[in-house]
């Protein structure tokens, strides 16, 4: 048996219930893994609260690292006794114990502590994904400048220490002097208090007039219509969430005046649904990492019966960098 968190109907906070449930043996191309760690991320937000539907009841959670204790048919790159950690689908990760597919579970360097595991491989990934495969159509060069939308957190913060080891001039927003801050200590160039600031008129000024060669935005609703009009001619918007709401429709035809400007939506799960790409996307994460270029903050650690508490946190942006449920 093991204690997880469920819920058995979409809500708030209060919805997610610490149940015992039953852990079996591993299938094919599965694995039993008791977690060490857990991390938190807004995706958890979505589905607890029905934005992303999934059936009831649920067990909530994408990334864990821990060790693993069972392997499965014809699983090749793990074994028993292996340090590991992932983000994957389905759902899952807010327990002691769990039966789930292996392709996106990676052996987890030995530099690399659980707790950092636990909170780097969804925001770490997607920080990858979104600086080294999501491109726009002049491509990406030392000295562009790039608009990246709540820089103070989790994949904030990794993109801010990434795009300056790229060589990128990285333009943050987040809501309080203190969480600009922050993101400038981590690599920003500039960082913007979209409170106190108007983020669009303020990127322009920054870029004399020119405009960012790419806008990274998982706030959505709040700041989708201003970051359009902050992209130079054939710039890319890239949405990969929506922590403010889903963004409004809107007419395509909006995008020519605006300088004929890209628009894509991505998710990290379509980027790791192969074992091969997962595995060479997280090699270029745990690297970056290993170097030092790239600081994973953990701000933030709940007991995972305090998971209620952890998600009201993070909801009422309380809190900067990662969060992680302990066990």
């Amino acid at each position: 048996m093991s204690q997880a968190v469920q819920i058995d109907q979409p809500g708030g906070p209060e919805v997610m219930k610490l149940v015992d449930v039953a852990v079996g043996q591993p299938g094919p191309g599965e694995i039993r893994i008791r977690h060490k760690a857990v991390g938190l991320n807004f995706i958890d937000v979505y589905q607890r609260t029905g934005l992303y539907p999934n059936a009831m009841p649920l067990q909530l959670g994408m990334e864990a690292s821990g060790v693993v204790e069972a392997v499965g048919e014809g699983v090749t790159h793990l074994k028993v006794g292996d340090r590991a950690a992932y983000a994957s689908m389905p759902p899952g990760s807010y327990c002691e114990e769990r039966v789930m597919p292996a392709k996106c579970v990676c052996k987890l360097p030995d530099g690399i502590s659980f707790e950092t595991g636990a909170a780097m491989m969804l925001k770490g990934l997607t920080a990858q994904y979104l600086l080294r495969r999501v491109k726009p159509v002049e491509a990406l060069q030392p000295g562009d400048f790039v608009l990246f939308h709540a820089a103070a957190g989790g994949v904030g913060l990794i993109v801010c220490q990434w795009a300056k080891a790229l060589g990128l001039r990285l333009i943050g927003t987040a809501g309080t002097d203190a969480k600009c801050q922050l993101a400038r200590d981590n690599g920003a160039e500039f960082c913007i208090n979209y409170s106190t600031e108007d983020f669009g008129a303020r990127v322009k000024e920054i870029t004399g007039g020119a405009g960012v060669k790419v806008v990274y935005d998982s706030v959505g609703k709040d700041t989708w219509d201003k970051s359009l009009d902050c992209l130079q001619p054939f710039g890319l918007m890239v949405s990969f969430g929506n922590s403010s709401g889903p963004v409004d429709p809107f007419s395509p035809a909006i995008l020519g005046p605006k300088g004929s400007v890209y628009v894509t939506r991505q998710t990290l799960f379509t980027h790791i649904a192969t074992r091969e790409r997962t595995q060479h996307m997280a090699d270029e994460l745990f690297d970056v990492v290993l170097s030092g270029k790239v600081k994973i903050h953990i701000d933030q650690t709940f007991p995972l019966a305090q998971v209620q508490e952890a998600h009201r946190a993070l909801e009422a942006r309380k809190t900067t960098g990662c969060t992680i449920l302990t066990l």
